[in-house]
């Protein structure tokens, strides 16, 4: 493909890819433009699988091509194909996003919250709570340290590599960690 015709086709190929960072690394706005209509949407699924707000998805995606904009003098395709680059920067991005985020409180918003259901299902939201009594009575069976991390992972989308900082172990470790717990997780949550 000629960059030199950018509209006519969009990349299809890694070297196709390539060849538009490296031009975005020369400031050239015609192949930024034609980077982001051909790798927005797969960043975007990789951090909307992060994030679960529309509203913040989008501006992560901005801050993830910003950041494409100035670092990509940077790629180098020797090391990562140019897709893998850019996500790993969309993961990133999204992952700081979840840690800056902080939970609310129940206990913080006061005895008069009153959250309106969608639709009323008795027998729906009875099962729900019970499946949730079940899943907390299984998690309290984990040891705390364990407890936490699968929390960590699975429910804030901390990635092993971050888990093995914060609790000072190596990564395989965490990754067997998080097996055998879910392991006993599915034991439990079967009786």
């Amino acid at each position: 493909m000629s960059l030199d015709r950018l509209d006519e086709s969009p990349p299809r190929t890694a070297r196709d890819i390539s060849d538009l960072l490296a031009r975005v690394a020369q400031k050239d706005r015609a192949a930024f433009s034609a980077l982001y209509k051909a790798t927005s949407a797969k960043l975007y699924s990789v951090i909307s699988r992060i994030l679960t707000r529309g509203a913040t998805s989008d501006e992560v995606l901005q801050d993830v091509y910003v950041k494409i904009w100035e670092k990509a003098g940077t790629f180098n395709p020797d090391i990562a194909s140019p897709i893998t680059w850019m996500a790993t920067i969309a993961r990133n991005r999204a992952l700081d996003e979840v840690r800056r985020a902080k939970p609310v409180s129940f206990d913080a918003m006061g005895d008069d919250l009153d959250i309106a259901a969608e639709e009323f299902d008795p027998l729906g939201s009875r099962e729900r709570s019970e499946d949730l009594k079940r899943l907390l009575e299984c998690l309290s069976g984990l040891d705390e340290e364990k407890r936490q991390m699968v929390l960590l992972a699975y429910y804030r989308g901390m990635s092993r590599d971050a888990l093995a900082k914060k609790f000072g172990r190596p990564v395989p470790t965490i990754k067997t960690w998080l097996h055998r717990s879910l392991s006993q997780l599915r034991g439990c949550l079967s009786t």
